[in-house]
């Protein structure tokens, strides 16, 4: 079963570009957003997602891509940001055929950008999909192993959210140790589960939820007690996991929120910025999603450019646990929230990437 993306207002326009295109196969309504090539080709994931209106689906699209530019920044990649949406008008269900069309109509318009933005797998999208995209353009990143690419990068997202939640448990509790720590993780998609599987096996006392009911069943195999979608933050918990769709944070969830700290893998989960403002004004501790999230990509980037063994990749990854922990000091040396010095750390790297390129000309 698949739901709506809520519906949030379009946000400020900073983008190089952005294509906008009806499939010629598919018929169905497909951006790519190009925000930002500053620090080189673009990298975001493309989203099959159902949408109540075209307008939605742009500006989940906006949303993200701006997003992904402060994430590659902040991780250090030479990435610049963007994303593409494939939006399923409400009540459609796509069958294998026109499945196979939407992701050939979407490499077309990957390909449109001539490399300056690269796709890979993301919510509502497999491998697979990126295999068929292939065969449209060269610029998508995350094929399956069995032909030789980098495959799914939820294993790598999940390891840095992992490091990510130590990190905040370390700031909130004064140890990292999962053991008997209440955890609450609101969605139980590819990265959610692996989290909630892992910290199940380390002693987390785990609440979880998802829209699908049928993930009940994950719950009952690790003992996690269930949650009712859209009441789990009601329930007393160290760290509040959002790990499902974006803009789960509206200022009625977080004003009845009952967490220590919030640190998740879902893009965008602040229905508004200022909803970090009000995280800190409850005391909640936030962890800047971009920067906890950014596992996937810079595996997915560091593969593609054959930069370090898988090992070695793996180990970049974890270390988004000392990017989390240098935020927070950050934060708490300047008096701001780790939203806003998580961006502080993404624009020097951007400042330095447009001086850079301002030398080259």
């Amino acid at each position: 079963m698949t739901h709506a993306m809520p519906t949030l207002p379009l946000p400020d326009f900073s983008h190089e570009r952005v294509e906008v295109i009806t499939g010629r196969r598919s018929g169905l309504f497909i951006t790519v957003a190009l925000h930002s090539s500053v620090l080189g080709s673009a990298l975001g994931g493309a989203r099959l997602w159902t949408y109540p209106h075209w307008s939605d689906a742009l500006g989940d699209a906006l949303r993200l891509s701006a997003a992904m530019t402060l994430k590659n920044a902040a991780a250090g990649l030479d990435a610049g940001g963007g994303k593409s949406v494939i939006a399923l008008p409400q009540g459609t269900v796509l069958d294998a055929e026109r499945r196979r069309a939407a992701f050939l109509d979407l490499g077309d318009a990957v390909e449109s950008l001539q490399g300056l933005y690269r796709t890979a797998e993301d919510v509502g999208s497999t491998t697979d999909d990126m295999l068929v995209v292939s065969e449209r353009t060269e610029h998508v990143v995350g094929l399956p192993d069995a032909v030789g690419g980098s495959g799914e990068p939820a294993g790598p997202t999940s390891l840095g959210v992992y490091e990510s939640l130590r990190a905040t448990l370390e700031r909130v509790t004064g140890s990292a140790d999962l053991q008997g720590r209440r955890i609450t993780v609101s969605g139980l998609g590819q990265v959610g589960s692996r989290l909630a599987v892992r910290m199940a096996a380390e002693g987390a006392i785990l609440t979880v939820t998802d829209v699908n009911p049928a993930k009940r069943d994950l719950a009952l195999e690790l003992g996690a007690d269930w949650s009712l979608p859209g009441e789990e933050h009601l329930v007393p918990a160290d760290v509040f996991v959002p790990a499902g769709i974006g803009g789960l944070l509206t200022d009625d969830v977080i004003d009845a929120l009952d967490a220590k700290a919030v640190c998740g893998p879902a893009n965008n989960p602040l229905a508004a910025r200022s909803g970090a403002d009000r995280l800190a004004g409850r005391g909640i501790l936030y962890a800047p999603d971009f920067v906890v999230n950014a596992g996937g990509v810079i595996y997915l980037d560091l593969e593609a450019k054959k930069i370090g063994t898988r090992a070695e990749v793996m180990a970049r990854v974890a270390e988004i646990g000392d990017t989390v922990r240098r935020v927070f000091d950050e934060a708490e040396g300047r008096g701001v929230t780790p939203l806003e010095a998580a961006e502080g750390l993404a624009a020097e790297r951007l400042a330095a990437g447009a001086n850079r390129h301002a030398l080259a000309r």
